[in-house]
């Protein structure tokens, strides 16, 4: 028997519910973790041991590629996009591109044997979401309000319902919560 991998999201957003400012930028997010203990990463390095393939957006993946290292080490990335991309060399054994159905590209990844995916992307979380396709969320507030930028949450087309799993606060202001998604 197949079994469906569990997908998840493991995302910072401010207060107001942003994460990223309007136009893109997550600059906000580092000024805020200058607060933050040297050594503290919130679980998520433990989160990433514990996945084994990644789906993310194009803006997401923009904005990685212009970090100093790479944050994925060598996880399979696919890459959410209409548009053509470039992939540098050193990526082109992990990352690829997909422009389809999200549900078959999850039926795809479950006949691969996949186990836990990892989804990051605002408008990547925003259509797993709508089509039901979330099994859990981490979400970390920045005790930050920024005013506008770009929202984690937007329309749906339903209720989503959730099972609190746990909070974590920490001493510099954040605080972590974890849910479930409950299937109706």
């Amino acid at each position: 028997m197949v079994v469906k991998p569990k997908v998840s999201i493991f995302i910072a957003m401010s207060l107001d519910g942003f994460i990223a400012t309007t136009n893109g930028s997550i600059d906000w997010l580092d000024k805020s973790n200058l607060k933050v203990h040297v050594g503290e990463d919130f679980g998520y390095t433990t989160f990433l041991e514990s996945t084994d393939n990644f789906i993310i957006g194009r803006n997401i993946y923009q904005t990685v590629l212009k970090f100093d290292n790479w944050p994925y080490k060598e996880k399979r990335i696919i890459v959410l996009t209409r548009s053509k991309i470039i992939i540098p060399t050193k990526l082109t054994i992990i990352v690829t591109i997909f422009n389809n159905n999200l549900k078959e590209l999850l039926k795809r990844l479950t006949d691969q044997g996949y186990k836990h995916i990892y989804v990051d992307g605002g408008i990547t979380i925003q259509n797993f979401l709508s089509l039901g396709l979330i099994d859990e969320l981490t979400i970390t507030i920045i005790p930050l309000l920024i005013g506008k930028g770009k929202s984690l949450f937007g329309s749906l087309p339903t209720d989503i319902n959730l099972m609190h799993s746990k909070t974590t606060t920490y001493d510099f202001g954040y605080v972590q919560l974890k849910y479930f998604i409950q299937r109706q």
